[in-house]
């Protein structure tokens, strides 16, 4: 089963601070809540994902790297797991002196379980990658 979920907010900094911030396997990797450790090489970063469930207790490997990078506007990165792989994207828009942030997450679990954590856990994800920037200032419908 796959989960596609979209979340976006309007910040107050100016597009190019904030892809400084969005742009950074390390920050990508800070902001998940249930990545307990991460390692980078440059390439590719490896996420060690700790999920609640069945799988509590277990470190899963989740290798990342960006597949389309336009900078300073948008990076789209994909995730290879053995429960999972992922999708991301961040799009950056200007707006005023600020920016639109446009996240859009698809998980597609090959365990029983992965999809709904995702889904009960984004709004708590997006809050996180909120706080890398600190004049975020709401979300918006989308």
């Amino acid at each position: 089963m796959t989960v596609e979920v979209e979340r976006s907010f309007d910040v107050e900094t100016s597009q190019e601070e904030v892809w400084e911030l969005l742009s950074s396997d390390e920050n990508r990797a800070r902001a998940i809540e249930v990545v307990d450790r991460f390692e980078s090489d440059g390439d590719e970063t490896v996420w060690h994902v700790n999920l609640p469930g069945p799988l509590s207790g277990r470190t899963m490997a989740v290798r990342t790297w960006d597949i389309q990078r336009d900078a300073p506007r948008y990076v789209e990165f994909v995730g290879r797991a053995t429960a999972m792989d992922v999708t991301g994207e961040h799009e950056l828009t200007e707006r005023g002196a600020g920016c639109r942030v446009r996240n859009r997450f698809v998980v597609d679990g090959k365990l029983p379980g992965v999809e709904r954590f995702f889904r009960r856990n984004i709004d708590g994800e997006i809050e996180n990658i909120m706080s890398l920037v600190p004049t975020a200032v709401r979300p918006v419908e989308g």
